[in-house]
C-alpha cells in the first residue's frame, strides 16, 4: 500500500484528508513542519501533501529540506490562499502540483494523487538516464527563484539552497553535475563552501556568481576549479551556455 504524508497545522484538514485517503493509502499526518520532515526521513512516502503557511517552519522550508533528502520526491502543495511569491519558490523547488483547499472535492484529490503516482512510476523507465542536476545556491529568494525557474524550463533537474550549510547537505545527499554558487553567503561563504566540497571529493563544474571585482577572491575560487565566473545581475542566456559547456567538459 502506498504511503501519503499530510503536513498541515490545521488538524481538521489532516483528519479530513485521512478519512478520504485511508481506504486506499497508508496515511501519515504531521501538524508542524519539523515533524513532517522527520516523518518524511523515516518513512519516505510516495506522495507528500504539504501546506504552505504554517508556524515555526513554513511549507517552503519543509519542501527545501525534503529536496535535500530526496530530490525527486512527489510533493503536492495544498494551500488555502494564493501567494504568488511562495508559489514561485515552490515551483522553483520542483513541486509536483498545487491544490487550493477551497472547493477541493474528494474526487479531485484522488484523481490528482492517482495521476502523480502514475507519473512517478513511469519516470524511471521513460527517460533512460536521469536529467542533469543543478544546485542553485543563493541567499536571496528572488535570485534563487529566477535562476531555478530558468534552468527548470531548460530541462534540468534543479534544487536550491539558501546558504552554505544547506548546500553542503544537498551535495552530500546527491552530488549535482553543476553548482551555481553565490560567493557572498551568510555563515559560510561560497569560497569556503567550494573548498569543503573539493576536500570531500566533489569534482563537478561550479559557476561562481558574484558582483564583486575583488581579484583575490576571484583567484581563490578559480584555484578550486573546474570553475567559471559570471557577474551579477546574471545574464541567463550566458549562464545557460556556461552550464552546457561545463556539462560537456565534465561528462
Amino acid at each position: 500500500m502506498a504511503t501519503i504524508l499530510v503536513v498541515d497545522d490545521e488538524r481538521i484538514i489532516c483528519d479530513l484528508l485521512r478519512q478520504i485517503l485511508r481506504p486506499t493509502y497508508e496515511v501519515l499526518t504531521a501538524y508542524r513542519g519539523r515533524e513532517g520532515v522527520a516523518l518524511f526521513k523515516q518513512h519516505r512516502p510516495q506522495i507528500t501533501l504539504l501546506d504552505l503557511v504554517m508556524p515555526e517552519m513554513d511549507g517552503i522550508e519543509v519542501l527545501r529540506q525534503i529536496r535535500t533528502i530526496d530530490p525527486q520526491a512527489s510533493v503536492i502543495i495544498l494551500t488555502g490562499r494564493a501567494a504568488q511569491a511562495s508559489e514561485q519558490e515552490a515551483r522553483a523547488l520542483g513541486v509536483t502540483d498545487f491544490l487550493l483547499k477551497g472547493g477541493l472535492t474528494s474526487e479531485d484529490l484522488l484523481r490528482v494523487i492517482s495521476r502523480v503516482r502514475q507519473q512517478a512510476e513511469q519516470a524511471p523507465s521513460a527517460g533512460g538516464q536521469p536529467k542533469e542536476s543543478i544546485l542553485v545556491v543563493d541567499d536571496k529568494p528572488m535570485v534563487r527563484t529566477r535562476l531555478s525557474e530558468f534552468l527548470t524550463l531548460r530541462g534540468y533537474r534543479v534544487r536550491a539552497a539558501p546558504d552554505g550549510r544547506e548546500a553542503l547537505a544537498a551535495v552530500k545527499q546527491e552530488p549535482p553535475q553543476v553548482i551555481v554558487l553565490d560567493l557572498y553567503l551568510p555563515g559560510v561563504n561560497g569560497v569556503d563552501v567550494l573548498r569543503r566540497l573539493r576536500g570531500q571529493g566533489y569534482k563537478g563544474w561550479v559557476i561562481a556568481v558574484t558582483a564583486s571585482q575583488d581579484e583575490k577572491l576571484l583567484q581563490e575560487i578559480l584555484e578550486l576549479g573546474p570553475v567559471d565566473v559570471i557577474g551579477k545581475p546574471v545574464d541567463l542566456e550566458r549562464l545557460g551556455l556556461m552550464i552546457q559547456v561545463g556539462l560537456a567538459i565534465t561528462s
